[in-house]
């Protein structure tokens, strides 16, 4: 059994329609809303919804299409996108970082050896937003990370008036990033991520 499988809240939920039966036999229909992690044919939809995103607001994108693609490929398990009808609506991504703070080097690397996993960005897609859907992703991705026996702590890094949002989600502010983009500051902020046999006990993981 891998070790996504074995985490329940990664599995799809579905959600049966009356007509989903036809003359007995069970029609293939896709999952109502699914959770899971992404993988590089993500990457497109992705982009799609982080540019709409971001680029209204700030100018300009966390993560450019190559630099989506290069962390899809190398540490997939990082990331969480929730689908519904098999459309994509809102995801996460990180990566692994292997110092206490977060440097100009976190942008772009992952350190497989890390402890910390840097969360690059969350987005969700501009139909679906006002709807809560960014907490309750943030809350999954949380507890997906309390399962993975090397993640110790979740850092990211935001705007100002992203900070009240963050700290709902149980983040506290560590101050001024060191990590500048253009003209853009950032505060950064973190999360602690209990140990493994803790949550295993506690959560079924």
């Amino acid at each position: 059994m891998s070790a996504l499988s074995a985490l329940p809240f990664l599995k799809p939920v579905h959600l049966r329609s009356p007509r989903s039966s036809l003359r007995g036999q069970r029609r293939h229909t896709l999952p109502a809303s699914e959770f899971r992690c992404l993988s590089p044919e993500d990457a497109i939809s992705v982009f799609e919804i982080e540019r709409e995103a971001f680029i209204s607001v700030s100018g300009d994108c966390p993560l450019h299409l190559d630099e989506i693609r290069h962390f899809l490929n190398l540490c997939p398990e990082l990331s969480l996108g929730w689908f519904e009808e098999g459309r994509l609506v809102a995801f996460i991504i990180g990566s692994l970082w292997d110092q206490e703070r977060l440097s100009q080097e976190a942008l772009t690397l992952h350190k497989p050896r890390g402890t910390a996993v840097h969360i690059h960005v969350l987005a969700v897609h501009r139909t679906f937003r006002q709807q809560g859907k960014g907490s309750i992703l943030m809350w999954r991705y949380l507890q997906y990370l309390r399962c993975l026996p090397f993640a110790r702590r979740a850092l990211l890094m935001c705007e100002d008036f992203l900070v009240p949002f963050y700290q709902k989600c149980g983040f506290e502010a560590l101050g001024p990033c060191e990590v500048t983009v253009g003209e853009l500051a950032f505060i950064e902020m973190q999360h602690p991520v209990r140990g493994h046999a803790f949550m295993r006990r506690n959560s079924g993981c």
